[in-house]
């Protein structure tokens, strides 16, 4: 497991249960790379209790997902709301950006490796991060990305508490599936800031066929956990 030194403490930015598919516990940077100020960053995702499914299914579904595709809405953690993890005023608060309304697994791997997207002149990162909201607070720059659209609820300017909605999980931008991007970075432009390490406050975890609480922890690679505790 990389060595995680003195995160930043936060509040966990969803409720109910999930899963981290990108993590800084299992690899720094945790998506390969530190573009974008997201080497400490995490990807979440909902699934069924086995951690087999994504979405309501069964073998026939899986195979629709990787060829013809499904409907992005079929996903648990589809339209899920998504939690301020700290207190802070609103940088950025960017809507617009249609969601991937279906998703077909296959290409979707291909197309994020053969054409990554393109970042549009001055500053519009939703090619990339979908619509996304950035929020300055005495613990750091937070982002939040790929939420759905029409979904974002703040705006530039506005000052957010800890577990304010922000807006709700969606499919935009440069995304195979529904999932929530957040990271930390230690300025407000992620072309230039650089990643932060951050805990999460309090979360549950399942271990040995029961919840145990976690305080101030990082979630391993698909561990079943759920917040707040």
């Amino acid at each position: 497991m990389p060595e995680i030194s003195n995160p930043v403490i936060v509040e966990f930015p969803l409720r109910g249960e999930w899963r981290a598919t990108s993590t800084p516990a299992e690899r720094v940077p945790s998506h390969g790379t530190d573009f974008f100020a997201q080497r400490y960053a995490f990807d979440f995702v909902r699934m069924d209790p086995t951690g087999t499914w994504f979405y309501p299914g069964e073998f026939r579904t899986l195979l629709r997902h990787l060829s013809v595709g499904l409907p992005a809405n079929r996903f648990f953690c589809w339209d899920e709301p998504v939690h301020s993890v700290a207190g802070g005023r609103v940088l950025v608060a960017e809507d617009g950006w249609s969601d991937r309304a279906r998703v077909q697994l296959f290409w979707e791997l291909v197309r994020t490796g053969v054409a990554p997207p393109r970042i549009r002149n001055g500053g519009d990162y939703r090619p990339l991060a979908g619509n996304y909201v950035i929020v300055e607070g005495p613990e750091g720059v937070a982002i939040y990305g790929h939420l759905r659209a029409g979904s974002v609820r703040v705006a530039a300017g506005e000052r957010v508490d800890a577990g304010a909605i922000l807006g709700t999980v969606g499919n935009s931008g440069n995304s195979t599936m529904p999932h929530l991007h957040f990271h930390l970075m230690d300025g407000p432009d992620p072309m230039t800031a650089r990643g932060l390490p951050c805990a999460f406050r309090c979360y549950e975890r399942w271990k040995n066929d029961q919840w145990e609480t976690v305080e101030g922890g990082v979630p391993g690679p698909m561990e079943r956990l759920r917040a707040p505790c």
